[in-house]
């Protein structure tokens, strides 16, 4: 009784270990799984994290590279007419500058008539000069005049006188031919003394210093009491009808493009009067040294222009069909002038340009742009060749 109720408490607690042991592997694979699916949660988890951090990093990325491309501003100029000028500076002068000096033999200086800026015309008295001298050997001359007049007369009367007594004998031909001849004579020495008679009154009407021109006088070096002769210097300089002319130096481009007859405008340096002209002579040759060549523009008589004053030009060379920038597009180095320019990679291009003369509306572009590109409009020396940014057009 005792041994089988043993036996069968023994069995028991057998089976209650067995079922403990069950109990305990089924625990452990339930944890091994829960294990594994939290092993899987957690991979999965770490490749979604990362792979949204790397899409936020290149956002944020992408969104730092777009702050950081320069934004500039474009304009797209498009083609206009505008009137193509040639800009060009240089010196007032009379036209036609006009030294007048002694012609005659000069002489001491007894009055001087007019000063610089005085109208005069042709031929008109500027300076006498003492003739006392001269006068008194004029009417010598003209005292022989009168008496080679007289042996003249004579000559005439003994001839006369001969020719009718060879009618009556009296007298031999030969007499009348000898007679004859001292008349001729007579005439002749008439002739030298009047032609001397008017050397002398020529000579003396040139010691008067006369206008060769009509014009303005523009400067007077002479004084009464001074000496003067043939070989002195100016006594005036006289601008020919008034004239003036602007003579402007350009290189060997501007001169190929200047002609006889183009339009200018003419402002001289201290006064906002602009005068109109138009050039008159273009130079034939270019200086070697300099490379430059001289272009000529007549103006009409003013006070305002001063031979020796410094002046300004605008030449009109005509009508083209250009782009026109603002001053702020257009830069320039040693190189020449240049603007940027957006291409279809938003990247900046350098574009040498060749511009005309700058007007209210802007600086024409004579080559270098077509019209249609994307120009940028200002800041344009902070930017590079090759440099990505980001183009605003200008309202």
């Amino acid at each position: 009784m005792n041994y089988e109720s043993a036996i069968s408490r023994q069995s028991t607690d057998f089976g209650y270990a067995d079922d403990q042991e069950q109990q305990q592997r089924k625990s452990r694979r339930r944890l091994m799984i829960i294990a594994a699916v939290v092993a899987v949660l957690a991979v999965i988890a770490a490749v979604y994290f990362f792979k949204s951090s790397d899409k936020t990093a290149a956002g944020v990325a992408g969104k730092d590279d777009s702050k950081q491309a320069a934004r500039v501003t474009v304009v797209v100029p498009g083609r206009v007419q505008v009137t193509d000028t040639i800009s060009a500076t240089g010196t007032l002068a009379a036209r036609r500058d006009m030294p007048v000096g002694v012609a005659g033999e000069g002489g001491l200086v007894t009055r001087v008539w007019v000063q610089p800026g005085d109208w005069v015309r042709q031929g008109q008295i500027l300076v006498s000069i003492d003739r006392a001298v001269q006068d008194q050997q004029a009417n010598q001359l003209s005292a022989q005049v009168a008496v080679a007049q007289a042996d003249a007369r004579l000559a005439q009367a003994e001839l006369d006188r001969a020719n009718a007594l060879l009618s009556r004998g009296f007298i031999s031909k030969a007499d009348i031919e000898r007679r004859t001849a001292t008349r001729d004579s007579a005439r002749a020495r008439v002739a030298v003394a009047v032609a001397q008679l008017n050397e002398g009154r020529n000579r003396n009407g040139r010691l008067d210093v006369r206008a060769p021109a009509s014009g303005l006088i523009l400067a007077r070096t002479v004084e009464p009491g001074q000496i003067v002769s043939a070989g002195s210097p100016a006594l005036f300089r006289l601008a020919g009808g008034g004239e003036m002319e602007l003579k402007t130096e350009m290189g060997e481009a501007g001169l190929a493009r200047m002609r006889v007859g183009l339009g200018a405008s003419v402002t001289p340096v201290g006064t906002a009067s602009q005068f109109t002209g138009q050039i008159w002579q273009v130079s034939p040759i270019i200086d070697p040294t300099t490379r430059q060549g001289i272009a000529r523009i007549a103006l009409s008589y003013n006070a305002a222009l001063r031979p020796g004053g410094f002046a300004s030009a605008q030449i009109n060379v005509g009508r083209v069909d250009a782009p026109v920038l603002p001053e702020s597009a257009v830069l320039s180095d040693d190189k020449g002038n240049y603007v940027f320019v957006i291409d279809a990679k938003s990247k900046v291009e350098r574009r040498q340009v060749k511009t005309g003369s700058v007007s209210d509306t802007g600086i024409p572009v004579i080559e270098g742009l077509s019209g249609n590109e994307q120009v940028v409009l200002s800041a344009g020396a902070f930017l590079n060749p090759g440099e990505t940014v980001v183009a605003q057009r200008a309202k």
